[in-house]
């Protein structure tokens, strides 16, 4: 018999819930190969989820999947108006036109959107899904799998307006577009393991919802979205740059309008803060799981 098998019997005996090997459990989940493979494993229903997800969406409605780059179009329209025209904003650029600075703002916002629709929907995935709570079976951790693949869908449309405006509208079309997927991976990290913390937390204190909803709103603004980092006073930059959001931001302005390569350095140390942020959430969101169906 091997000692878990003692515990758990002693357990059974006493009444009691010991979870003494947890010390080695939770190493096991903050194995980055455990994690990965767990998530690999399920890709099927992962796929078969997130196809319903965006199917779900916009099912009665008459266009459809168009609504995914109508939106990001009208927001573009918008932007450049109210920026570009009412308050005259510009970043400074030679030769800049009200259309590139609202190109220019619009590829922060694109990034702001994913994180905000990701953490945003996390406290509610486990309450909204209780049937899937009393599948001891179903995997509760591709849930913020599947809100981050659904929200990447309509990032995808977002980055193709993006692209079709600085080359029809501009002129730009940049090799350095290729480093994109990279640029966004510290990003995908922090939303899953942000995603995974908040919908752990949404099933023991429901009021999560109401503060990320707010929380997200005051992330806008500290964010390099509407005005360059340059802008900020340099006594207030190594503040302002503690935002995980900054780097990703300059990152993707860079190899998308600028047309130089990332900055290496953000990108490696973005990488792996970001690897530790979802590693944890992850952990988190295993180790606590076991309460949801009580709570629920």
């Amino acid at each position: 018999m091997t000692r878990d098998e003692r515990l758990t019997r002693l357990d059974c005996r006493t009444g009691t819930h010991s979870d003494r090997p947890g010390l080695a459990k939770t190493v096991r989940l903050l194995n980055p190969i455990t994690f990965a493979r767990n998530l690999w494993g399920h890709r099927g229903l992962i796929f078969q989820l997130t196809k319903r997800e965006v199917q779900g969406r916009y099912r009665g409605s008459y266009l459809g999947i168009t609504w995914s780059f109508l939106t990001p179009l009208l927001m573009l329209s918008i932007f450049t108006f109210v920026l570009g025209v009412i308050f005259r904003a510009r970043w400074g650029l030679q030769n800049e036109s009200r259309l590139h600075f609202a190109l220019v703002l619009f590829c922060g916002l694109i990034i702001f959107n994913l994180f905000a629709e990701c953490v945003t929907r996390a406290p509610g995935l486990v309450l909204s899904h209780p049937q899937y709570v009393k599948k001891t079976r179903f995997p509760l951790e591709i849930l913020p799998v599947i809100v981050l693949l659904s929200a990447a869908a309509h990032t995808v449309a977002s980055l193709l307006i993006l692209l079709l405006g600085l080359w029809l509208g501009v002129g730009i079309l940049n090799w350095t577009v290729v480093w994109v997927p990279l640029v966004l991976l510290p990003l995908v990290m922090l939303c899953l393991g942000l995603s995974w913390w908040l919908a752990s937390m949404g099933v023991y204190f429901r009021d999560i919802s109401q503060i990320i909803g707010v929380a997200t709103t005051v992330v806008l603004f500290p964010s390099p979205i509407f005005y360059p980092v340059s802008a900020i006073p340099e006594w207030f930059q190594p503040f302002y740059r503690v935002n995980p959001l900054t780097f990703i931001i300059e990152n993707a302005r860079a190899t998308l309008v600028w047309g130089r390569p990332p900055n290496w350095l953000h990108l490696v140390v973005g990488m792996g803060g970001n690897l530790v942020v979802a590693l944890l959430g992850y952990a988190w969101f295993q180790r606590t799981r076991k309460g949801f169906a009580d709570v629920l």
